[in-house]
């Protein structure tokens, strides 16, 4: 049984446009016409990858999710 898709928050009032979650999940993220990430879709990146992304904004804007719990990063599988 596959797990239901993480939910992805981006934080626009931290975020400063780095691009590292999409160099990480191209097809999870993109930039907007202002340069703030946006998520496109959730279920298009693996879970250890989107972790990776989430841990490699050097503002820690993006918070991921599941279930309405948040994710602890760093820590390998919460």
């Amino acid at each position: 049984m596959m797990a239901e898709p993480m939910d992805i928050a981006i934080d626009w009032d931290r975020c400063m446009g780095s691009g590292n979650c999409l160099f990480w999940a191209p097809k999870t993220f993109d930039l907007s016409d202002d340069g703030h990430a946006v998520v496109l879709d959730p279920a298009a990146t693996d879970e250890d990858r989107l972790r990776v992304a989430a841990e490699g904004c050097p503002v820690g804007a993006i918070t991921l999710s599941r279930d309405g719990v948040a994710v602890v990063l760093g820590e390998g599988k919460a």
